[in-house]
């Protein structure tokens, strides 16, 4: 038996290269139901509240104005990019040319920062006023903590948290375009552990939907592992899981979820997505892998945006 017969043994490599878990997609652009070519790094889209009508209770009376609520609010837009070198010894020494594979992760990235844009204008601030130097926050009427009716530390999403919800959505008469729920899996765990939610009699149209929460109470439900959590303790209501007083305290770390209305939001583009590979005569003719985005998107209703905090 030869003993050296292992010098001529080989490693076989794969010429296909394998892009790790990751979010490849944006899940919330689509659902945002205004979208706007900007070409400008500041827009103002303007707002005209409602008014109530007057009563004529005398003949030949002074005809009396009303003060039509008028505002705006501004759009900016912000630049990402991706940028990587691809050494010609590299490609020599390697089976695989990898600039495609570079592109698609860039592509991958630059999805994900669009999803970044979308939660922080739902749960960030607007601004508005004439030039659109003043900061709107989302206030606490429009943020709910994850109640039971008895826990005082905060709990997950459960069915009194989303009735609760919902009740802000119909009492602002927000029931006539799509609703959606934003959530990470956490609370879907929450929701599956939930007799109502996974019983036909509670859900009509069959909530669970190949493991994940599809459609309930109104809202279509989408899951997504980049959203925020808190900083500080939050208090609440243990009751009604209104947020700011009570008696409840939430600890710092609950999952910033929200629930919103398709319109409102709007996104702005100044340019779309784009990808440039070339040769960089600085680089000793390295290629350059490039992708960029330019975008931005304002809360436009407040009433339309209801912040759910998640205790996990």
């Amino acid at each position: 038996m030869s003993n050296q017969i292992s010098t001529s043994m080989v490693n076989q490599f794969s010429a296909n290269i394998y892009h790790l878990a990751q979010q490849k997609e944006s899940r919330l652009y689509p659902l945002i139901g205004r979208k706007e070519k900007q070409n400008s790094e500041i827009s103002f889209y303007d707002r005209i509240g409602s008014v109530e009508p007057m009563e004529k209770v005398g003949r030949h009376e002074d005809v009396v104005y009303s003060n039509t609520p008028y505002s705006r609010r501004a759009l900016s837009l912000r630049t990402w990019y991706f940028a990587d070198l691809v050494d010609d010894e590299d490609k020599v020494k390697i089976i695989h040319t990898p600039e495609s594979e570079y592109a698609k992760a860039a592509s991958m990235s630059l999805a994900r920062q669009i999803d970044d844009v979308i939660i922080d204008a739902a749960l960030g601030s607007a601004y508005t006023g004439k030039a659109g130097t003043t900061a709107v926050s989302l206030a606490n009427a429009n943020k709910v903590a994850g109640f039971d009716g008895t826990t005082t530390t905060g709990v997950g999403l459960n069915i009194k948290t989303l009735r609760a919800v919902k009740k802000k959505f119909n009492q602002n008469e927000i029931d006539m375009e799509p609703l959606y729920f934003v959530y990470s899996s956490e609370q879907l765990d929450n929701l599956l552990a939930t007799t109502e939610v996974t019983s036909a009699d509670y859900n009509t149209v069959r909530a669970l939907v190949n493991g994940q929460i599809d459609t309930f109470m109104g809202f279509k439900f989408i899951r997504i592992e980049r959203l925020p959590v808190t900083t500080a303790a939050t208090t609440y209501n243990d009751e009604t899981g209104a947020v700011g007083s009570g008696d409840g305290t939430l600890a710092a770390g609950a999952r910033r979820c929200f629930a919103f209305a398709s319109s409102a939001m709007i996104f702005g583009t100044g340019m779309g997505m784009e990808t440039k590979i070339d040769k960089l005569p600085s680089k000793h003719y390295s290629t350059q892998v490039y992708a960029r985005l330019m975008v931005g998107a304002v809360r436009m209703e407040e009433v339309k945006v209801v912040e759910v905090l998640c205790n996990e």
